[in-house]
């Protein structure tokens, strides 16, 4: 098949026969993807780095910190951006931009010279990587059309919930084997290689109209993003939210958030995102357990490898591999969903994969009786195809019934309370765990280190098991909100005009296809 036009993207030629994907998405999304992997893998890679680069600069954990709060701080402030800059200059310019600004913030990174220098550029990165997670959505949400999205979703979920998994590993080897300057030099040359693709294979989107930036909306959401997501790392590292550096950013960010949304409701012009989007239930409900999902996956996220390291004493690359299991079930579950994103019913999906999820998390708060590896390990193989089950069609379901021009601001939206989701998560679990830590310490810590115990000691061991309820609540909590999906996702016209692409006839499972439970077939 020919390139994709430039106007239209590949969803807009020939409508496919078969169940099968677009050859031209399919090379789209691989493109895409190129880009995308080197973020969130230098994401998780930088994670277990701090601890190294502190002292080879020789400072504390509280300045080598804004290595990754410089980073989480530019990305919050760029996202909101994202929407705008797709309708003002197109997907491909944009997805350009950021590929240049990542490249140059990595090269900058590997050769930083200090502390205060690499923070620097972290930030600069941050502009880049922030930019980039949420075109890639906006960018194939466009391409493949209503009939085609739910597949698709599911294909290019894959990266990005094993990148998590496989970062720490990366970063460990990376680190023990060579020197920290790669974790960040690694990039140059996929960011290279991705660049030069994006140029030869994305086509231009950038539509004839001009579409003014609302100025006031940017100037109270972006500062507000940013300092809320300050404010809830900072509870996470102060052990709590009364301290004054933990509630003084709070409240200004709560407040300049409150603003934006009374000016995006009340504005005649076109709000940097649209709020007016959630009066369609689909993308209320994915929006709502996207912000869920932040909660309980990145809070998941962090507590888990922390808990290898602090309690059974492993080193990063150790806990890393043990987090394993959950990208071997994350992989059986799409192997499930992608042949039939199209035709599985999407509450059912999302219900059963929260539930999943939820029990995939319930053998770790039993970390005060010492559960054996190999059902800890089984534990995170079923919350991966939990998972794998969960997000897809929540996905998905973002941009049912929507226009092709409100699919940016939709993924905007999407994003931003994504992010908000996991520093809120992540930061309830910190503070929980501190709290859990003292409390467990008075009882048992003194006895423990007069007996010689180590950092593994039994209190310990219950102070996380306690904390673990909470992503196993947050997921429970999401299952409501999956009946606020449409049941189905693939081809839908009903709530509105189709996201893009043609009509499309309906699927048929093949013959030879096993049957599937009631709960997920038509």
């Amino acid at each position: 098949m020919s390139s994709p036009s430039p106007a239209t993207g590949p969803a807009t030629e020939a409508a496919p026969k078969s169940d099968k994907l677009d050859p031209a998405l399919v090379r789209l999304a691989l493109v895409i993807l190129v880009g995308v992997v080197a973020v969130q893998l230098d994401a998780t890679i930088t994670s277990v780095a701090i601890d190294t680069l502190g002292r080879k600069f020789d400072v504390g954990v509280s300045t080598i910190q804004w290595v990754s709060t410089g980073y989480l701080l530019a990305l919050a402030m760029v996202i909101p951006l994202t929407g705008w800059s797709v309708e003002r200059f197109g997907g491909k310019r944009m997805w350009i931009l950021s590929l240049i600004l990542f490249l140059a913030g990595s090269t900058l990174c590997g050769v930083a010279w200090s502390a205060s220098s690499l923070i620097g550029f972290r930030v600069l990165q941050g502009l880049g990587g922030g930019l980039l997670l949420p075109l890639m959505q906006t960018i194939l949400a466009q391409a493949a059309g209503p009939a085609q999205l739910p597949k698709l979703m599911a294909t290019i979920s894959v990266p990005a919930i094993l990148t998590p998994i496989l970062g720490p590993v990366i970063g460990g080897v990376i680190i023990d084997s060579i020197s920290w300057r790669w974790i960040f030099l690694i990039n140059i040359p996929v960011c290279i290689i991705a660049i030069i693709l994006a140029i030869r294979v994305l086509p231009d989107t950038r539509q004839d109209e001009r579409h003014p930036l609302d100025l006031l909306g940017l100037a109270l959401l972006s500062p507000g993003l940013a300092v809320a997501v300050y404010g809830f790392s900072e509870a996470g590292s102060k052990g709590g939210f009364g301290h004054s550096q933990v509630l003084v950013p709070l409240l200004i960010g709560l407040v300049l958030l409150a603003l934006f949304v009374v000016h995006a409701l009340r504005t005649r012009a076109e709000p940097i995102i649209d709020l007016r989007l959630l009066r369609n239930h689909a993308f209320l409900g994915s929006t709502g357990l996207m912000f869920l999902f932040g909660m309980s996956l990145y809070g998941a996220m962090f507590l888990t490898p922390l808990f290898e390291q602090v309690v059974r004493g492993r080193d990063a690359t150790g806990a890393g591999l043990l987090l394993a299991p959950q990208g071997l079930g994350l992989g059986i579950g799409l192997i499930l969903v992608a042949p039939r994103a199209n035709r599985l019913s999407a509450r059912g999906m999302v219900a059963i994969g929260l539930i999943l999820t939820a029990l995939g998390s319930v053998a770790y708060t039993q970390a005060g009786h010492n559960p054996s590896e190999w059902l800890l390990g089984s534990s995170l193989a079923v919350r991966g195809i939990g998972m794998a089950l969960s997000m897809i069609p929540t996905m998905t379901a973002t941009y049912h019934g929507l226009r092709h021009d409100q699919i940016p601001r939709a993924t905007t939206t999407s994003r931003i309370l994504q992010q908000i989701g996991g520093s809120i998560g992540t930061a309830v679990l910190a503070v929980v765990l501190a709290t859990q830590i003292r409390s467990h310490a008075g009882a048992g810590g003194e006895a423990a280190a007069a007996s010689g115990g180590g950092p593994g000691t039994h209190w310990l061991a219950t102070a996380f098991g306690t904390t673990f309820w909470l992503p196993v609540i947050f997921s429970v909590l999401s299952v409501p909100l999956a009946f606020l999906i449409p049941n189905r996702l693939a081809g839908a016209e009903g709530d509105g005009q189709p996201a893009a692409g043609p009509d499309l006839a309906p699927t048929q499972r093949p013959s030879d296809e096993p049957a599937l439970p009631a709960v997920l077939a038509d």
